[in-house]
């Protein structure tokens, strides 16, 4: 037990004791080392990357190629969702793409050939993608073969049976405008601004109750000017988004529903038994096994949501093209899916990372894509770039992983 000595003054807590405030440059550069700040990594490249395409052509940052370039966005976006589940659990499915332009053909093969109506045919094209997530998971953990081997026999699989459901005339232009009506809807300026308000909205209330729920719990709450600060960002990225958007044609009612989608997916992850055992599993699978979880059963499921929504982009594809062909789901579009969850951040160990990759990456990659359109580079540009972005991530991954596990914290 220490006293003070009269006349002596009482010693001085140590300026180490005192945490740091979690926006000081130590410590964000800390966890950018360690690959904590995902999001800001991701938002950096992505900013880089505009700088220099909008250097390179004076079109890049116009309203008209941006909205086109969110539009671009979705369809990837939208089946890299899925492939973040897959990517959690620490498994890979190769076969997305082909799901995608598969569905796709199914919809609109009943739509155009048949003449149904709108919804029945989008029904049935989702029932034929859980169907084979369902064939496919199962397949994989009863057998216990690699996903690798299982998803890269269903591509090459389910890229025959679009061309059986194409038939001989390989392209099926859609016409209904409930389907093309999903991405060639646009609100109206005042519309947008609404949505921006209550983007902003709810991200200040989502703060105010994550910090009640922390005081609740006796937790370290954040100061009412970090939290001011916290804010800032977002908003003006909501605000930003809004205002470019209203310049062209308005919110597409496209980015909606990827955004949509995002936030449950990120709802059911991060509040929801089922998300926390999707990321037990991923740290380790062996261990959640033995706490109890049902393993097979989650690792099948994922594989289901995972072929729902490479449907669900391979519709929206279909939509903004108005048209499905031979080539819907193939070329670049199982890469672009895999690489903008892995860019932003999305370990390929998994147990790791964020369904917000999907919506991130997704711009990162369309964005390196519609930039080197607009420069007219051959396609073996394209897929080089697009490659080599991959595997900068990849070694980052591995990299952060390995910083994370020397400090402790993997």
């Amino acid at each position: 037990m220490s006293a003070t000595m009269p006349g002596q003054a009482a010693p001085s807590p140590s300026p180490e004791a005192k945490p740091e405030s979690p926006l000081h440059p130590r410590v964000v550069l800390r966890k950018l080392a360690e690959g904590e700040a995902g999001s800001l990594r991701v938002l950096i490249t992505l900013a880089i990357i505009w700088i220099i395409f909008a250097i390179a052509h004076d079109r890049f940052l116009t309203p008209i190629n941006l909205t086109n370039l969110a539009l671009q966005s979705v369809a990837v976006g939208t089946i890299s969702v899925g492939v973040v589940l897959v990517l959690l659990l620490g498994e890979i499915d190769l076969s997305v793409g082909a799901v995608s332009g598969l569905s796709a053909a199914i919809v609109a093969s009943l739509s155009v050939k048949s003449g149904w109506a709108p919804v029945p045919a989008l029904l049935v094209g989702f029932a034929a993608a859980l169907a084979i997530g369902f064939f496919q998971g199962s397949i994989a953990t009863r057998l216990s073969i690699p996903t690798f081997v299982v998803t890269l026999a269903g591509l090459l699989t389910w890229q025959g049976a679009q061309l059986k459901v194409l038939g001989t005339t390989g392209t099926l232009n859609i016409t209904d405008p409930t389907i093309t009506g999903l991405t060639s809807t646009f609100f109206s300026d005042v519309v947008g601004w609404i949505l921006a308000a209550v983007g902003i909205a709810w991200l200040a209330l989502a703060a105010l109750r994550r910090r009640r729920r922390r005081a609740r719990k006796q937790l370290p709450t954040e100061s009412n000017g970090l939290l001011v600060a916290r804010l800032l960002a977002p908003s003006a990225a909501i605000i930003a988004t809004v205002a470019v958007l209203n310049a062209d044609r308005g919110v597409p009612l496209a980015l909606l529903i990827l955004v949509g989608l995002v936030m449950i997916v990120n709802t059911v992850l991060t509040r929801s038994t089922y998300g926390r055992h999707i990321y037990a599993i991923g740290g380790n699978a062996e261990a959640a096994r033995r706490a109890g979880i049902r393993v097979q059963w989650i690792q099948t499921s994922v594989f289901m949501l995972a072929s729902l929504f490479a449907a669900a982009g391979g519709i929206m594809a279909a939509s903004r093209l108005l048209a499905v062909n031979q080539s819907s789901g193939g070329g670049d579009v199982l890469l672009m899916s895999i690489a903008g969850p892995v860019v932003a951040g999305v370990s390929l160990f998994g147990g790791r990372g964020s369904v917000w990759g999907a919506l991130l990456g997704s711009l990162v990659i369309v964005s390196i894509s519609n930039g080197m359109d607009l420069l007219a580079l051959d396609t073996a540009v394209k897929f080089m770039v697009t490659g080599g972005v991959l595997l900068a991530a990849v070694a980052s991954d591995a990299i952060t992983r390995s910083r994370r596990r020397s400090a402790g914290r993997a």
